[in-house]
Parts: structure tokens; sequence; C-alpha cells
């Protein structure tokens, strides 16, 4: 349901969408994002099991947040910067579509998680969900809306200047990053609390769920979307 709102909202025109269809589609992202159990909110159920009180969940919640954020918010930048760019804005948004079709091409084809991520220990959970999400191209999939909520900001003429341009693209950036982590830890917090206090492990071990087909898939369809939306622009 999730992914099918995200990508729906992903559809739509970037120059001439409501802003409000924009941010829609970044806290539906955020919340497919948080109930796919390879984003990790099992390791919350986990440190409440293990203490044996919810505040270890709660605990545990927050370096998943700040790790996922930091993850979003590193692959965003670049962007950011190149935005101040009006002139090759459309060649940067066909670059950054083209760069979420092959990433998302590549983890169909590789579903394996890399090895390193084996070796992060579990006191390091913010490492870990930075890397998770670093992994599994969270932050590329957020791309095509961030650009397109950037160029509302771009045909604002109170933006002529290259350095104003540049600080509002990355306040833009971090408000991005932000409300998309919140979402993601909002529906992955609550997927743990269900578990922990009332579903129990057997719910998990007997309903658990794998989307990195759905996930990569995701990623080619937006890709998609955002390279025929900016075809279309041109003419």
């Amino acid at each position: 349901m999730f992914d099918g709102l995200f990508l729906l909202s992903v559809g739509l025109d970037w120059a001439h969408a409501s802003p409000g269809w924009l941010w829609l589609a970044l806290v539906a992202s955020g919340l497919y994002h948080g109930v796919n159990p390879g984003m990790g909110w099992p390791l919350a159920v986990s440190a409440g099991l293990i203490e044996r009180r919810s505040r270890a969940l709660v605990a545990a919640l927050w370096p998943l947040t700040i790790g996922h954020l930091l993850a979003i918010f590193v692959v965003i930048l670049p962007f950011a910067l190149l935005t101040a760019l009006v002139a090759w804005q459309q060649q940067i948004q066909i670059g950054a579509s083209l760069l979420v079709i092959g990433f998302g091409i590549f983890r169909f084809v590789n579903r394996r998680h890399p090895r390193v991520l084996a070796r992060i220990r579990p006191t390091q959970l913010g490492l870990w969900s930075f890397a998770v999400a670093i992994a599994h191209g969270a932050g590329l999939m957020l791309i095509p809306i961030y650009l397109g909520l950037c160029r509302a900001a771009d045909l604002d003429k109170g933006h002529e200047a290259a350095g104003a341009l540049i600080n509002a693209n990355l306040a833009m950036a971090v408000l991005v990053s932000v409300v998309h982590s919140v979402a993601m830890i909002a529906a992955g917090g609550f997927l743990a609390w269900l578990v922990y206090r009332y579903l129990g492990l057997k719910f998990v071990s007997r309903s658990w769920f794998n989307l990195d087909a759905t996930w990569a898939f995701s990623l080619v369809l937006v890709g998609a979307l955002s390279l025929a939306i900016s075809a279309l622009s041109r003419h």
C-alpha cells in the first residue's frame, strides 16, 4: 500500500505538482522504509526482549533513526549543491534518474547484503543503520522527490544569487532527510512495539516479509518515471 502511494505520488509532473503531494510522497516513502524489517525494527524488538523492558526498545530506535537520517542526507547533499546550477537542472535530473534505475537493477540482480554489514557489532546500531540505508539505496529513492521540491524553490526570483540558492537547497536537503527519517522510524517503531508488547516473536517468524525485490523494482520504476517526466518537459 505504501509502495503504491509513494509511486503514484512520484509519477506527478514535478514542475506543476503541488508541494503537498511531494511531501506526501516523502512521508509515504518513509513509512515504506519503516515497515521493511531490513531497516532494523526487529533489532529494537531484540533489545527490548534482552533487557526485558520497553525503554530498551525505545532507546534502540534513536541510533537507528540517526543512522538512517545521516545516510539520506549524505546521498542528497551532492544534489543539493548541484541544483544551484539552474542551467543544468534538467541534465542533473536525467543523470539522477539513470543513477536510480541503475542501482535498482543492481539491487534486483544482486540481493545479497554486503558482508561488511555482518561484521558490525549489535551495539553499533547507528553505524549499522547508516550502512544498511546506503547499501539499499534509501537516499537514492528520495532524489526525484527532492529535485521536484527544489525546482519550486529554483523558480523563485528571490533566489537568483547562487549562494542563496545553495543555502535554500541545503536547508531543503536537511528537511527532506528529517521528515523521511521521522516517518520511517514511526512506522518501524510502531511495528516493533506491537511485536514486543502483543504479537510476539512467533508473529515475526511466521509473517516475515522480504521487500528486497519490491525495493529494487521501486527504484527502477521511480527512476524511469522521473526520466520520462524530464524528457516530456523538454517538449
